[in-house]
């Protein structure tokens, strides 16, 4: 089944994202960024390319011929056919439909009152079906 933790009051969800993608990464995961919309995902495109001077983090989109390769995919698309199930970072509003067949999802949730009102409800449905739940409310700065 899989374990879902909640990170909440994420300020930049985008440099949050890339943070625990580069932690991932370090442990040798494969994950699946999922985004909101095309305009999402190609902030996000940019900020892993330019996030760390240090560290590299390979990426794709999921339609590229090399995501199966790619240690690192980015999705807009809820019904993309995904080549990794090892780590879900869900960046958006709503519960992806493929969830279930990731080993864990990482669910970031901003402190607006909308986007925070659409993590409380996706945090009660995964807990009324009984998956593991985890939260971490992200320091304010």
């Amino acid at each position: 089944m899989t374990r879902i933790d909640f990170h909440s009051n994420v300020g930049d969800k985008i440099a949050y994202a890339c943070r625990l993608a580069r932690k991932a990464r370090a442990a040798d995961f494969r994950i699946v960024l999922m985004v909101q919309d095309a305009a999402q995902l190609a902030q996000l495109d940019d900020a892993l390319w330019r996030f760390s001077e240090l560290d590299f983090l390979p990426h794709v989109d999921a339609q590229d011929r090399l995501a199966a390769r790619t240690p690192i995919v980015l999705t807009h698309d809820d019904e993309a056919d995904l080549p990794h199930h090892q780590i879900l970072i869900n960046l958006t509003p709503a519960t992806p439909t493929q969830f279930a067949r990731f080993e864990r999802m990482f669910e970031i949730v901003s402190g607006e009152a909308g986007e925070t009102q659409a993590g409380r409800e996706r945090f009660q449905f995964y807990k009324q079906r009984g998956y593991a739940l985890t939260h971490f409310e992200a320091e304010k700065k």
